[in-house]
């Protein structure tokens, strides 16, 4: 199964710490991030990666050769224009339709870290799509995923205000080729983006997405303060996951 890797954007968020580079870049124990997450990609059984990449691409390209890393590169800026045109989570898709065709995939952002046997939990080669589920303490702060019959998915709802759930979107999915056919439907979002989220809602509208509960742990690397928390994280042999039962 291929891995479409979203990783175009700067990281404005990391500050200081992304003004020449991207934040997947960012070193954490004298590694580049997204070292960790090819890696765990790699122990997981995933071979095919198809990185998407835009801001100093250049760079990006060069990471991957003094890594020893093998990547379909694909650069969004090329392709879409630069972010002040179009931007958003689900545009690594628009720019990956041909490359991947009628394959299943897996979808996530290189600036998210999961555990390798969560990695495996997606590998699900069926008709339907899938979205990982991570049981959280704080809801309110994420995307709430609202399951309908069985496991599937009903809707997301963003930030809600009022409890709805514990079960919040991992940034994490499987798609079939179905995701192409809803992704021309949508439009910018409030906030002017083109949303990964909104493609999932279409699908869920018509019975095609199911969640996935994840078991370990979804490590986001978004803020200056997460590369220490990351650091100590790897240090104590997170790295792996939570031992689960046979």
């Amino acid at each position: 199964m291929k891995v479409v890797i979203a990783a175009a954007g700067q990281g404005t968020r990391m500050q200081h710490l992304s003004k020449n580079k991207s934040k997947h870049l960012i070193k954490v124990n004298k590694k580049p991030f997204l070292s960790y997450v090819l890696d765990n990609l790699l122990k997981a059984g995933y071979k095919e990666f198809i990185l998407v990449v835009g801001y100093h691409s250049d760079l990006m390209k060069d990471f991957l050769k003094n890594n020893g890393y093998e990547a379909t590169v694909v650069d969004q800026f090329e392709i879409l224009g630069p972010k002040e045109k179009m931007y958003g989570t689900a545009c690594p898709l628009m720019c990956t339709k041909d490359i991947l065709g009628k394959d299943q995939f897996l979808y996530i952002s290189g600036d998210n870290l999961y555990s390798v046997e969560d990695l495996k939990e997606m590998k699900i080669e069926d008709k339907y799509n899938y979205v990982a589920g991570l049981e959280h303490e704080n809801p309110e702060k994420y995307g709430v995923l609202v399951k309908g019959e069985g496991d599937f998915l009903e809707k997301i709802v963003e930030k809600p205000k009022q409890f709805i759930g514990n079960l919040i979107n991992a940034g994490m999915y499987k798609f079939t080729s179905d995701v192409f056919e809803e992704l021309p439907k949508i439009k910018k979002s409030p906030r002017g983006e083109y949303e990964i989220t909104d493609v999932v809602s279409l699908l869920a509208k018509g019975k095609k997405v199911k969640i996935k509960i994840i078991k370990d742990y979804w490590k986001d690397f978004g803020n200056p303060g997460d590369v220490p928390k990351l650091s100590k994280f790897l240090k104590n042999g997170n790295n792996s996951g939570k031992k689960r039962k046979p």
